[in-house]
């Protein structure tokens, strides 16, 4: 790996202080990439839905792909059919609901099964939702989302909510961006990243796990382990990622420029 070498840097902790990161090395050998969506690829909206696709995430995500023989994949909490519509089917290898979807190179197609504990998360979150305005469920089948960003002063009765739910119903608990999720347990983005990097096209290459909320920690910590790095998006917190970018617009700028030393 050439450029600024990542190995280089002290191990990423988690208990550390908040503390800014130098960017990501603008030149790599044999990465592969693994991408969040909201808020690293596309900026975060009101809705889930008001996040539509850009022209410019969808050539620099071709082009990207194309430079790296295909070492790409995006890691999100959203579902499969919502990165595909986002990232205009840009990228064959993607990943949905925290690890729940999981679709390889070769169009291989997992999908866990729904704890019948989520039903009753809906139904209680569409309870909660009922008499406060702004407040948004989202049926992943395999999960329930509540999303708080246009009620957020309810945020800590939402939270306090989905954290009495997880322990009722053994659901796994996840806060990300102003929205608290209750999945079915057994995945997150962490595992999701470890199972495409024992298939091709990613065997053997450098994982680079890009991402910006909680959720995203399991694949910074997964890429660690598996001799690679985070790259933490938006202002410096407690992290395992070694290193970061601003926002949306400097992740392109990076991934439009990403150099990668012949194989």
């Amino acid at each position: 790996m050439s450029g600024q070498d990542p190995q280089a840097a002290p191990l990423p902790d988690r208990t550390t202080l908040a503390r800014p990161l130098p960017p990501p090395p603008a030149r790599l050998s044999r990465p592969a990439l693994f991408l969040d969506l909201d808020g690293v690829l596309a900026p975060l909206a009101p809705t889930p839905e008001a996040v539509v696709p850009d022209p410019r995430r969808t050539a620099v995500l071709r082009a990207v792909l194309e430079r790296l023989d295909g070492r790409v994949a995006i890691i999100s909490g959203r579902t499969l059919a919502e990165v595909d519509r986002i990232s205009e089917d840009a990228v064959r290898s993607a990943s949905g609901v925290h690890g729940l979807e999981r679709r390889s190179d070769d169009g291989t197609l997992v999908v866990g099964d729904a704890a019948p504990a989520v039903r009753t998360a809906i139904a209680a979150f569409h309870d909660f939702a009922a008499d406060r305005p702004g407040m948004i469920v989202e049926d992943k089948v395999v999960s329930a989302g509540l999303h708080f960003r246009g009620a957020q002063d309810q945020a800590g009765a939402a939270r306090d909510l989905a954290g009495r739910l997880a322990e009722d119903t053994g659901l796994s608990l996840q806060f990300g961006n102003l929205v608290a999720e209750l999945k079915t347990p057994g995945t997150d983005k962490g595992t999701a990243l470890t199972a495409f990097m024992a298939e091709a096209p990613f065997q053997g290459a450098t994982p680079v796990m890009v991402g910006d909320d909680l959720t995203d920690e399991h694949g910074f910590e997964a890429a660690t382990a598996l001799g690679g790095f985070g790259v933490l998006v938006g202002p410096p917190r407690p992290t395992a990622a070694r290193f970061g970018l601003k926002d949306v617009a400097a992740v392109l700028d990076w991934l439009d420029s990403l150099s990668v030393d012949p194989e």
